[in-house]
């Protein structure tokens, strides 16, 4: 089935109008009007059924064929790279259209596919035994606003490639978007021969609908990608689990780094996408003896060093009380560093990509995860001050973590203590995602639950085939 440019037109210009509207979610309608969106449904329950159909038709379909499926995926988010960029940052306010077409780019790239999936075989005198990997059926798949049509693609191409369908509970605010990527995904099925419905969601996203994706009796298997709050429901679910959680990343330098590079890198890492991944640099310890020479290399690379009062005035703007409780102005998530001071009064030019700061541990534009271009700069006497700190801070997330050092004992001293499923040393954190350095990209990265970076095989069930007595012919 194809889709001419004008009905992609008529799509985004649907899109586009959907984000000035702010209608109640519909859950339980008996009622369903034909859709544009391939995949977006009004009720629940229609999804769910639709996805559960779905799957029952890729399942017994060959993996050559899946791989078909998953090729035209590849192809059709490299050709709507830009779009998906520039809706996602027109729906949300947050992050850089550049660098947000670099991670579509990525994930069409370096996602893996059917080739994740493998077996492992025991052939003896007894017979032949098999371990294969089977799919869970349906999948529930809560998507972030950070990283909505990323996350999407991500993870459709994992899980389809595993055989499963995937019921998504995209963010509300960037619903629209999202629920774009989910069409593309199921035209880019039905083009080759494939079903429709291999992925699915609401047109209006909302907590209520996420409880019911949560305890479903046909969903089998649930991947949070988000907050704490979420992780923590969909592992209070009952069901098998993936919690891909937040972070607190810090980057670690020590007396025998690279100054030059590791500023350098911090910088590129932590202004990626206006510092919006979870991996990025968040704050930054030095030992006390090149802190001030990373710092002017860091001002080098195109960061503005904020004085006291533009420090405490940053403070104002970030924090806002709500409920008695402080908490991170969403107005302020994703922006760049420019919007940022400009909020406190302080005109820069576009050369300004990120605010630094010297100050203590507690300090809260350090203790707290920002998801903003502001790293604070903590100092410490020496490297095992440096690592006790930069462990206080990771919080315990077992996320991500840096490193700048020639040291090979301080990285390992470092890695051991850290214990995160992300630790990337001499370079900017985004290599950790294969941009830059080796290896896979997800967008999903499930550190609570210890699958770590994940990729097909996580989102399948293990199976033991057993031949008795026969196909060995050793």
């Amino acid at each position: 089935m194809s889709i001419s440019e004008q009905e992609i037109q008529d799509m985004v210009q649907n899109v586009l109008q959907n984000m000035s509207k702010g209608e109640n979610p519909s859950i339980h309608k008996t009622e369903t009007k034909p859709k544009k969106l391939m995949g977006i449904f009004e009720n629940i329950e229609d999804a769910i059924a639709a996805a559960k159909a779905a799957q029952k038709e890729i399942q017994p379909m060959p993996l050559e064929f899946r791989e078909k499926i998953i090729a035209n995926i590849r192809k059709k988010t490299l050709e709507n790279a830009k779009l998906f960029a520039e809706l996602g940052v027109k729906e949300t306010g947050m992050g850089n259209i550049g660098h947000k077409i670099l991670k579509h780019q990525l994930v069409a790239e370096k996602t893996p596919g059917t080739e994740d999936l493998t077996t492992i075989a025991w052939s003896g005198d007894r017979g032949l035994t098999l371990i294969e990997q089977g799919p869970y059926g349906v999948i529930g798949a809560v998507c972030p606003s950070t990283n909505p049509t990323e996350t999407i693609i991500c993870n459709s191409i994992g899980m389809l490639a595993a055989g499963n369908s995937v019921v998504f509970a995209p963010h509300p605010s960037a619903k629209n978007v999202s629920n774009l990527a989910i069409d593309m995904v199921n035209r880019a099925s039905t083009e080759v021969g494939g079903p429709q419905n291999l992925v699915v969601a609401v047109e209006e996203p909302a907590m209520e609908v996420s409880k019911i994706i949560f305890g479903h009796k046909d969903i089998s298997l649930l991947v949070a990608t988000g907050g704490p709050g979420v992780v923590t429901s969909v592992l209070s679910s009952g069901k098998r689990a993936m919690g891909a959680g937040a972070g607190n990343p810090p980057v670690l330098v020590d007396e025998t780094a690279n100054i030059p590079k590791a500023a350098e890198d911090i910088v590129n890492g932590a202004t990626f996408d206006n510092n919006l991944p979870c991996i990025a640099e968040k704050e930054v310890v030095a030992v006390k003896s090149i802190a001030d020479e990373l710092m002017y290399y860091m001002e080098q690379a195109g960061c503005y060093h904020a004085n006291e009062e533009e420090v405490a005035n940053l403070i104002s703007a970030i924090f806002i009380e709500k409920n008695g409780k402080k908490m991170l102005n969403r107005q302020c998530v994703g922006r760049s560093a420019k919007m940022l001071l400009n909020k406190i009064g302080v005109t820069v030019g576009d050369e300004i990509r990120c605010i630094i700061f010297k100050g203590e541990k507690t300090h809260p534009l350090i203790a707290e995860e920002l998801m903003m271009p502001i790293l604070g700069i903590v100092e410490v006497r020496d490297i095992d001050e440096g690592i006790e700190v930069s462990v206080e801070l990771e919080q315990g997330n077992r996320h991500s973590a840096h490193m700048h050092s020639t040291n090979v004992n301080n990285l390992t001293k470092f890695g051991k203590a850290i214990d995160t499923a992300i630790f990337v040393k001499n370079g900017p954190s985004y290599a950790a995602l294969g941009f830059g350095g080796e290896g896979y990209a997800t967008f999903t990265i499930a550190s609570r639950t210890g699958e770590g970076l994940t990729s097909a095989k996580n989102f399948t069930k293990s199976r033991r085939c057993v031949m008795c007595d026969a196909l060995s012919i050793r």
